[in-house]
């Protein structure tokens, strides 16, 4: 495929600019992925100049797509001068996946979700799932995600989510635990701007439901509590990653700002963002240094209800299931990833990591960032069996053992990279 990427750039190197036109383009190796679909989010077109830029362009944006697991390029002169015919070769993912995310630590209840996605409903990359989800009580959710449902850059996003879980609410003389139920129905807009960047504009409808079940209580924080709310939300995404199968190389960062409108004072409006800087590098031919540092601030208020919490399954693998809450956090994760085996569909890949991180008290101030309290740090190690050519069927296991004050050890089960 390299080979065949160089014979192109030489062809072009001896093309005079503006000369070679494009007389068709052909896709070749899609079977489940719709021709139509290809063609209709490619940049390159029957009748325009021929482009090594504009081709690689369409490469990049074909890889990055849940069906393609990778993707070249061909170019040949038709019998007719100045005209050429483009093939766009691609390999193809398999793309209907269950999943399975497992998560505790050693004092920790079992929880874990499972579920089922199709990636490529129609042939289209349209994307319909559903979960089931156990952390003490039930939970469930319906999603579909069709980002080219309207035309090459724009789309439209539907989620349906009834999660109920058990939440540790931390008062000043301890910890009280709820019965937490969240029922939303969310609709966003997708809009690309390039295959790098991508802008998502929507609204959610939620109710939340706290029913006290034990521990801790205190008489300014009700037992019982049902609030309807209306959440705002806008994301930003920036992909500058080179893609070559499992292996990253580059920069990736994700904006996300919510604005939250709610009919309590109890829990009274606020905002909250956060944005992932994500570093990828490779290193040699098997290995992948990854890291990711995310910055959230939301509004500072002194309630037992903060929106950051430090989890097992979101920042810290090993620390627990929900430890603790904050309205602003820095969290880092760093690792590197070898592939001890690296065959055509399989690759068996181990990792070391540390995950570090540290969160604002409710109603407290930046320096509580620095209280040895706040801080946690789990250094660890795992493992990866990954299928090439199945989309993100990437089976990882994780062990985190924490070095800093009141430290738990667990384990963490998932599908996909941790980050």
């Amino acid at each position: 495929m390299k080979k065949y990427t160089l014979l192109c750039f030489l062809l072009f190197a001896n093309i005079s600019l503006g000369q070679g036109v494009i007389a068709d383009v052909k896709i070749q190796g899609n079977t489940r992925t719709r021709t139509n679909f290809v063609k209709k989010i490619s940049k390159v077109q029957p009748g325009s100049r021929l482009d090594s830029l504009a081709l690689q362009e369409d490469i990049d944006r074909l890889i990055r797509l849940p069906s393609v697991s990778h993707a070249y390029y061909q170019v040949f002169e038709t019998e007719e001068e100045g005209m050429y015919d483009v093939y766009y070769g691609i390999e193809e993912n398999f793309t209907i996946i269950p999943f399975a995310n497992v998560f505790t630590s050693i004092n920790d209840e079992f929880a874990f979700r499972i579920g089922l996605q199709e990636f490529n409903f129609l042939g289209q990359n349209i994307t319909l799932g559903a979960f089931y989800q156990y952390d003490v009580f039930n939970s469930y959710g319906l999603n579909v995600r069709a980002p080219y449902l309207f035309s090459s850059s724009l789309g439209l996003a539907m989620n349906y989510q009834d999660l109920t879980t058990q939440e540790p609410v931390f008062l000043e003389n301890g910890i009280a635990q709820y019965e937490y139920r969240n029922e939303s129905i969310e609709v966003l807009g997708l809009y690309e701007l390039n295959f790098r960047n991508r802008f998502e504009l929507g609204i959610n409808f939620f109710t939340e439901d706290y029913n006290y079940l034990f521990g801790t209580t205190d008489p300014n924080v009700p037992q019982q509590l049902l609030v309807d709310k209306l959440l705002y939300k806008f994301i930003y995404n920036y992909d500058g990653i080179e893609y070559y199968y499992q292996y990253l190389d580059g920069f990736r960062s994700s904006l996300n700002f919510q604005y939250v409108i709610s009919t309590s004072d109890q829990l009274p409006e606020f905002w909250i963002g956060f944005n992932d800087f994500s570093y990828f590098k490779r290193v040699g031919k098997r290995g992948n240094w990854a890291s990711r540092l995310r910055l959230g601030l939301a509004s500072n208020l002194d309630t037992p209800f903060a929106p950051f919490a430090v989890d097992n399954n979101l920042n810290i693998r090993g620390v627990g299931n929900i430890i603790d809450r904050g309205t602003a956090a820095i969290v880092l994760n760093t690792e590197y990833r070898h592939a001890f085996i690296d065959g055509e569909w399989f690759s068996l890949q181990g990792n070391i990591f540390i995950d570090g991180g540290s969160w604002r008290n409710p109603g407290g101030d930046f320096g509580d960032f620095a209280d040895d309290q706040n801080l946690r740090i789990y250094p660890g190690i795992g493992v990866r069996f990954i299928h090439k050519r199945i989309f993100n069927a990437i089976f990882r296991i994780d062990y985190g053992h924490g070095i800093t004050k009141d430290a738990a050890r667990g384990i963490v089960f998932g599908i996909g990279q941790y980050f």
